[in-house]
């Protein structure tokens, strides 16, 4: 019973800390699209849009 809970414990760490990178990753990577988009006269919810979302995916993998 003990492994079986510093199993769980150990996953749920993982996952937190890797939810952790995936939300950081999402947050730099909207502004970044906002940006871009802004300086380019693009509509800056769109490039916030789609930098969040390649953020999300940049941030996932690197963890």
């Amino acid at each position: 019973m003990r492994k079986m809970l510093l199993s769980t414990l150990l996953v749920a760490g993982a996952m937190s800390m890797s939810a952790c990178s995936t939300l950081r990753g999402a947050a730099i990577g909207g502004a970044g699209g906002a940006g871009v988009a802004a300086a380019t006269g693009k509509s800056v919810e769109k490039g916030a849009a789609v930098g969040g979302v390649g953020g999300a995916v940049v941030g996932t993998v690197v963890d």
